[in-house]
């Protein structure tokens, strides 16, 4: 059994050849992937299969959903460990507004802010935006 199967049966995601396939693509990227890229890179597969592996994949914590502002849901996959918790899992994305990438910046954690009395978090996105690493270093 492979890593990657290993990996999705902890998480309660039943290692169907197109989910490893899905997984290993989004584990080759450097950067959040939307539905778009995924339906590219798999043009002979059922749209309504990549998209119910990717929705199982964010069920199962297996990945996160972006809101990077752009109006287009991305997608990078969790950090070993991770179960998505306000609490502790939280992490920042940045969007590269010349390269249009954005990328999890798991090394910077959100740090938790409480709430007043009756106030319920139910999800927290905090996404920066300018230009990345790579974009800069060829406009020096």
């Amino acid at each position: 059994m492979s890593e990657i199967e290993k990996l999705l049966e902890e998480k309660n995601v039943r290692p169907t050849a197109m989910r490893i396939l899905i997984y290993k693509f989004m584990a080759q990227k450097d950067s959040a992937v939307a539905m778009k890229d995924i339906e590219s890179a798999f043009a002979k597969a059922d749209r309504t299969t990549l998209y119910r592996s990717l929705k199982t994949f964010e069920e199962k914590n297996v990945v996160h959903q972006i809101d990077d502002g752009t109006g287009i849901a991305k997608y990078a996959l969790c950090e070993e460990g991770c179960n998505c918790e306000i609490e502790q899992d939280l992490h920042l994305h940045f969007h590269c507004s010349n390269c249009d990438e954005t990328v999890c910046l798991t090394e910077h954690k959100i740090p938790q802010i409480n709430l007043p009395d009756g106030f319920l978090a139910e999800e927290v996105n905090l996404v920066l935006t300018g230009i990345c690493d790579k974009c800069n270093s060829i406009l020096l």
